[in-house]
């Protein structure tokens, strides 16, 4: 007679005394009611249920408070309707796939670190609440006769362990693939982005809740918190196309110009090959940036230009940092969806020298191109290019969209240097957080990517690399140590060896 092994919940649940017993008997009576998926899916979400209990009462949680935490209600009813919904592209968005069939796929990161450990069975169930929170991200992306879109699916979305390089392609070619990834190391968790489903502040949005729902988890809540809550009832302008609000200039332009300087370094064969975080104190980062007469990002900007300078032997043309711009300071919007925009600082190489001529210009181009005309101008511009190939069916519009697009390759601009400001978080989330980072993935022709983001008092410059060429992170680091700043720098090792 075949022996029956018990699972280790099941022993969990044994050992326990009558009424604890009886508690999760009530808890797990109505399980089934909250899932309408495959019977594999919800396995798995038992499975979650179960570890996150088990958890829980090891750290010496009481059974009621456990149950209280995770409670069903939290999946509100979205796992247990048929998907009904999708999504067309946003503006922004629609370049994206596109671009993905010639080998290129835009791939970014937000990462978080916490003083303790990640315990994976509760972040596991902070994606779970979190997702239904988000219909737009609870997608795949597909095909349509002339275009791609995200088309809504109800699953089982796992968080990973990392192991491998930041920022790799999504394969959401697969069937019932997302697009994006969530991750954990240790203490960081990280969260990866296909950048057809949202912009640098929908991502944060959405980090920051899945956070605070782990937090919550956690036994860690705010008193007043500006934090999405996760059981809300998502709206329409949520996830809406902002860029329809944008009203159209009398002219487009912005996107047309012609090829600029590269810096040097043979392209590794894994991109990214390497990240690397310059640590700073924010408050310090402010100071030294004020005395300059610039912002935090005008400066960083003035520095990576005489970073550039250095990484190539070209001695005349442009350099040329591209930046991207939030529309949402421009049209409030609540969409967690594309709503960004970009400008280009570009600055003669044989032109860079004076600090304080290097700022006065920074500030200049910054003001001038990243202005609202600017901007509503760029726009006009890329809706009229996917309007002059929307009729046309995407298998013929492909190898199209390479030619038509083609003027808005990387050959157009230096490198990308993208700052999300200062994140704020509860002051009682704080006491649990070290503080962040974010990177962009792999790039094509450019050297690499830089970004710069703030939280819990700590600046984080990030650098991308597509080559092993240490020049350009040697000449940062040394300028921004001249100027007085303490940098701390941490990162991966080099991927492409």
């Amino acid at each position: 007679m075949k022996k029956t092994v018990k699972s280790e919940f099941s022993l969990f649940v044994g050992e326990r005394t009558d009424e604890e017993r009886t508690l999760i008997e009530a808890f797990f009576s109505e399980f089934d009611l909250h899932f309408l998926v495959s019977k594999r899916d919800k396995k798995q979400f038992r499975a979650d249920f179960e570890s996150a209990i088990i958890s829980l009462y090891g750290q010496g949680v009481p059974m009621e408070e456990i149950l209280s935490r995770l409670s069903l209600a939290n999946l509100g009813g979205f796992y247990a309707r048929p998907s009904t919904v999708w999504f067309p592209l946003d503006n922004a968005a629609k370049i994206y796939p596109i671009s993905m069939e010639h080998g290129r796929q835009q791939v970014f990161r937000l990462s978080l670190y916490l003083k303790e450990d990640v315990i994976p069975s509760l972040l596991q169930m902070a994606l779970s609440f979190t997702v239904k929170r988000f219909p737009s991200f609870a997608t795949t992306l597909k095909k349509g006769v002339f275009w791609h879109y995200l088309d809504a699916v109800k699953k089982h979305f796992p968080i990973e362990e990392e192991h491998d390089v930041p920022c790799q392609p999504i394969k959401v070619s697969l069937s019932g693939s997302q697009p994006f990834r969530l991750m954990y190391y240790k203490n960081r968790i990280s969260a990866e982005f296909f950048h057809v489903l949202t912009d640098g502040t929908g991502a944060m949005i959405f980090l920051k809740v899945l956070v605070s729902e782990y937090l919550r988890l956690c036994g860690v809540t705010a008193a007043k918190s500006d934090i999405w809550n996760a059981n809300d009832t998502p709206t329409n302008e949520e996830f809406e196309n902002a860029f329809v609000k944008v009203e159209k200039a009398e002219s487009g332009s912005g996107f047309v110009d012609k090829p600029v300087l590269q810096m040097n370094g043979q392209p590794a064969r894994r991109k990214p090959c390497r990240i690397l975080h310059f640590k700073m104190d924010a408050t310090e980062l402010h100071r030294v940036a004020k005395q300059h007469g610039a912002t935090i990002t005008a400066y960083l900007l003035m520095q990576m230009f005489y970073a550039a300078q250095a990484a190539t032997d070209e001695l005349t043309g442009d350099l040329h940092i591209q930046v991207p711009v939030n529309m949402r300071k421009f049209y409030p919007s609540k969409t967690v969806r594309n709503f960004s925009m970009y400008c280009g600082v570009k600055i003669p190489i044989e032109k860079i020298g004076n600090k304080a001529e290097m700022i006065a210009e920074i500030n200049a181009q910054l003001a001038e191109k990243a202005s609202k005309d600017k901007m509503r101008e760029m726009i006009t511009a890329a809706v009229n290019l996917v309007n002059s190939i929307r009729i046309i069916p995407l298998v013929i519009k492909q190898p199209i969209a390479k030619i038509v697009y083609g003027f808005l390759g990387e050959t157009l601009y230096t490198t990308t240097f993208s700052n999300l400001g200062v994140v704020n978080m509860p002051s009682e989330f704080c006491e649990h957080i070290e503080n962040m980072d974010f990177s962009l993935g792999a790039q094509m022709t450019n050297r690499l990517a830089c970004t710069a983001i703030t939280c819990n008092g700590v600046s984080t410059f990030s650098i991308s690399k597509m080559t092993a060429d240490p020049t350009f992170e040697e000449k940062m680091y040394r300028l921004l140590t001249e100027d007085g700043i303490a940098v701390a720098v941490e990162g991966s090792e080099y991927y492409a060896r």
